[in-house]
Parts: structure tokens; sequence; C-alpha cells
């Protein structure tokens, strides 16, 4: 196992700068926001930069053979395809092709309904992503009858749906009145901070008057069962909001990706407890130093983002973002090789 990791942290090193990924884009339709496609070509690429990603793309190439898999990503609050590029390049570089759906009102683009309203509908968008791709008949060879899911952030949440949990908007709410001033981010978003300051506690009491009024008695367990997902990774989950019984035994093999020094979900309230209750489930990496945002690669500018957005998602001082990258990388892929391939 170690041997095959290393091997694979090598190659993901090595093929940087080689491999050409081919990309397209499916519009967004009435079910869904619009569908980023990775996937293995024999076409020649043209080199681009995405952040400190070198990357040689071919958008709109004809799809070459690979390993016959899927992998669906689900983003985070706010994101897009693009900050998952490192690992769709490195499972494009193992044969399998990678749907990302742009989850609709919480991406880079629209930003407007974050939080359970958006977590309702995303396990559901993610399935029809699944069924674009296989109704597509560039990718007609591809079987989808066993599909991996990696999710980051509330794109892990996404996939813990996917794996069989539960969860509902009002233990959402009764996380945060129980430790809004602790968690005070996860149950807000960055619509504002807790300084110390005066100002605090008109915060504390107008975010939870918000949260009473939007959440209090949608108590109905949200759930959603897609039969073809047979693998998944999540990567620093929002977790609070399920009910940890039922990913005691998750449905399907469960992999996790924590950060120690995560700002955004505290791990004590997420991932912690998580870990906890599943037994069952495979600890990938538990990234020490690592903040919210290290899964993101690459990781947006940080001068593209707000100071309260860097203070959350920006390297913490000190920690290693290569080899954390390599390493977490590399461990995903061998999961879903072993998972979805047999550990060919």
């Amino acid at each position: 196992m170690f041997f095959r990791l290393l091997l694979a942290s090598l190659a993901l090193s090595a093929t940087a700068h080689a491999a050409t990924v081919g990309t397209l884009t499916l519009p967004a339709d009435d079910a869904g926001g619009a569908v980023t496609l990775f996937y293995p070509t024999a076409a020649t690429g043209k080199p681009e930069t995405r952040g400190d990603l070198q990357l040689m793309l071919a958008p709109d190439a004809a799809p070459a053979p690979g390993n016959g898999r899927l992998i669906a990503i689900s983003h985070g609050s706010g994101g897009g395809p693009w900050v998952h590029t490192t690992l769709a390049k490195a499972l494009v570089e193992a044969g399998f092709v990678v749907v990302v759906p742009l989850h609709r009102g919480d991406n880079w683009q629209d930003d407007g309904s974050p939080g359970p309203d958006s977590w309702k509908q995303r396990p559901a968008e993610i399935s029809h992503a699944i069924d674009r791709v296989a109704a597509d008949p560039r990718f007609a060879g591809l079987k989808v009858d066993r599909v991996g899911a990696f999710g980051m952030s509330a794109g892990g949440h996404t996939v813990l749906t996917l794996a069989g949990g539960a969860w509902s908007p009002e233990r959402f709410r009764a996380h945060c009145e129980r430790h809004l001033a602790e968690d005070f981010q996860s149950c807000i978003g960055l619509a504002t901070q807790l300084t110390g300051g005066a100002l605090d506690g008109f915060k504390r009491w107008l975010a939870q008057r918000v949260l009473n009024w939007k959440f209090a008695g949608d108590a109905a367990s949200q759930t959603h069962t897609d039969p073809r997902i047979a693998a998944v990774v999540a990567g620093v989950p929002l977790a609070a909001d399920f009910d940890l019984a039922t990913l005691a035994h998750p449905r399907v093999p469960l992999g996790l990706i924590t950060a120690s020094d995560d700002r955004w979900l505290l791990p004590r309230f997420h991932s912690d407890p998580l870990r906890a209750a599943c037994t069952g489930c495979e600890l990938l990496a538990d990234l020490q130093g690592a903040g919210h945002g290290a899964l993101l690669a690459p990781p947006p500018p940080a001068a593209e983002l707000g100071a309260l957005a860097c203070a959350m998602l920006c390297d913490p001082p000190g920690f290693d973002r290569p080899a954390a990258t390599a390493l977490w990388v590399a461990r995903t892929v061998d999961f879903f090789r072993r998972h979805l391939l047999g550990g060919v």
C-alpha cells in the first residue's frame, strides 16, 4: 500500500506538465447548472495556466478510451470546477472521466442560495449530471453502474448524503443555536464575523433570528439514494447537521480527508464526530497544519478573496501545500481505483 501511494505521488509530480486533458462543458438545463467534464483524449493540447498549475488542455476534443469509469465532483459553497483541476487531472491520468456540475444558487457565479436550500438539491444535481454524461454519445463507452463521488466542504455534505447520510435543516438550526459563537462561520457563511467587539452580541442575535425564521421546524429527514454511486470521498465536510447513526455504516465505501487547522468548519463539530461515529470509514488523510482551503487545488488567488474569505481559505503559515496535495490526491485516486476498478 505504501509503495503504491509513493509511486502514485511520484507519477503525479512527473506528469504535471505532460498528459493532455480533454475538457468540455454541457450548458445548464431545466434540472441543473452547467456541467464540466475532464477526460482522457489523444488530441494535442495547448498549454494553459490555472493558478499555480500548468496544464495541457484540449477543449472539446474527442474522448479517448480510459478505464470506463466516472467520478462526480461536488464543489464547495461558492465554488466551481476549476478549483478541483489538480484532482480531476490526476483522475483523468488514471483513466477516469470526471464530471463537475455547477450547483445552482451556490457557485462562483451565483451565490444567492447557499446553505440548506442548496444542500437539498445538490445530490439530485449529481445524479442529473451522471444522467447527462450517460446520455452523451461521445461517452458511450462509460459504464455508469459504479460511479465514484468526491466532495469538499458543502460538496462533502453532498457526498455524505449520497453515502446514505440523513440530515435536516432543523438539525442545522439546532446545532447553530447550541454553538453559534463557536461555529459562527459554518452557521452564517462569510456575511460577517465575530471580532470580539461591541457588535458581536447583535450579530449573534440577528443570526439566530434568521436561522430560526428560515429553518425552525423543517425537520424532514433529507436523503438521496442513487444506486450508481459506489464509492465516496468526503473532504473537510460540513457534517454537524447529520444524524450520525445513518453514517455509522455507510452504504458504500467512504473515505475521509480532514484538515487540523480548518477555521471554517471546525473539526470538533464536523469531521471529528463523523470520524468517531463512522467506524467503517477510511481516513485517507488528516492534513496537519492545513486550513479549510487545502483541498482547493489550484487555490483561488488570495488577492481575489476578501479578508474574511482569505482568513477561512488561505493556507496557514508553514503549511506545506505541495506535499499535502500530492498525498491526498494520490490517496484519493488510489481509493477510487481500489473500489471501482478492483485495485487495478
